[in-house]
């Protein structure tokens, strides 16, 4: 039987491809599982290739300084694919890289299961034909991504967002205070600066002068800063409490959230956290954006929505005295913004489909293999 290839680039991907790699190791235990990933993959049973911490940037500057580095790792990757072991590639989101290694496979006649999709609705929809010759199925995590693939002739399934298969038991909040050593009396604001290097380099100054400003007007609110596995926050540049790899936990503790645009929001939205969006790039990467991106919002959780669920400051917007307007009214439980929230954030997580996309994938990748 020939081994599945797995290819994540970054925190979330690693992930997302654990869960699955639990599963499939349970469904088709004679499968060997190898790829490009992190921890969460490694646990599962994926022997790794490469470490995931090596690869997550973003923006158009930074992926240019790594070119290197991926070209090098295409050619290992190509290698394997060309071995002849590899019966099928699984890719997740990191569609630069990604579709590269699907045209690997697909040369060399290796189906491919695409698994989060590129988000060709935001931008790079000229990418949708690439998609549709090389990606033999795919596998969509937002509700509004199965109709637009399909239309392009790509052969694609709602599979619903992996996140509720993580969200599935959430602590009170009560129960996270106290996990957290939080005071349950006082208010909570949860700062979420990014789970990529190059985010926290331009998000934590900025957010974290944001949550001064909060506590400046408000001296009894709480701040704790959630971390993602795969960076580390210098103490010297954060007086707050840091909390590495529990989003859920810190986003269940919170009364409101300070979040970088991404799926940290549509966490929140499970989590049912009001909170407000901020976002800097370079100066370079954003002016292309504003010319590529072709959607209202940035923030995930109201792309979904339709609507701005939660308040976006991007690039020189985000300031930190609009930032704390916006967040004040979030932390009294009884505001009318508040509420506004709450439910704009319930009618997203009721879009998110049901829980199990790991399993539905794994599933797929079974059927695929014919096994």
């Amino acid at each position: 039987m020939r081994d599945v290839l797995f290819v994540v680039g970054e925190a979330s991907g690693d992930l997302h491809a654990g869960k699955v790699a639990e599963v499939l190791r349970a469904l088709a235990p004679a499968v060997k599982m190898m790829g490009v990933g992190g921890d969460h993959m490694q646990r599962a049973g994926v022997e790794l290739i490469e470490d995931v911490k090596q690869l997550a940037v973003m923006g158009f500057v930074e992926v240019l300084q790594h070119i290197p580095k991926h070209w090098v790792l295409l050619r290992r990757l190509r290698a394997r694919i060309e071995s002849g072991q590899i019966g099928l590639v699984v890719l997740l989101d990191y569609p630069g890289f990604n579709l590269r290694v699907a045209e690997v496979a697909r040369a060399a006649g290796v189906p491919v299961l695409y698994y989060i999709t590129p988000q060709v609705w935001a931008w790079g929809a000229d990418r949708l034909p690439k998609i549709a010759r090389l990606v033999t199925k795919a596998a969509s995590i937002l509700p509004f991504e199965e109709a637009l693939l399909r239309q392009h002739g790509v052969d694609a399934t709602f599979v619903g967002h992996p996140l509720l298969d993580r969200a599935q038991v959430l602590p009170s909040m009560a129960a996270a205070r106290a996990q957290l050593g939080l005071d349950p009396q006082r208010p909570v604001l949860a700062v979420f600066p990014g789970s990529r290097r190059s985010e926290i380099a331009r998000h934590l100054e900025p957010f974290v002068a944001a949550a001064r400003e909060v506590q400046r007007r408000r001296p009894d609110v709480q701040v704790v800063v959630g971390v993602a596995p795969t960076v580390t926050i210098d103490r010297a540049q954060c007086p707050f409490p840091l909390v590495h790899g529990a989003s859920f936990v810190v986003q269940r503790a919170a009364t409101a959230g300070l979040l970088k645009s991404g799926t940290n929001t549509l966490e929140a939205a499970v989590a049912g956290l009001p909170h407000v969006i901020g976002y800097k790039t370079s100066p370079i990467t954003y002016a292309i954006a504003k010319r590529v991106v072709k959607i209202p919002h940035i923030g995930l959780v109201n792309v979904v929505a339709g609507r701005e669920v939660s308040k976006e400051f991007v690039q020189e917007r985000f300031v930190p005295g609009p930032v704390a307007d916006a967040l004040l009214p979030l932390l009294d439980i009884g505001s009318p913004e508040r509420a506004m929230a709450e439910q704009g954030l319930a009618d997203v997580r009721s879009q998110l489909g049901t829980p199990g996309a790991s399993h539905r994938v794994a599933e797929m990748i079974v059927g695929m293999l014919g096994t």
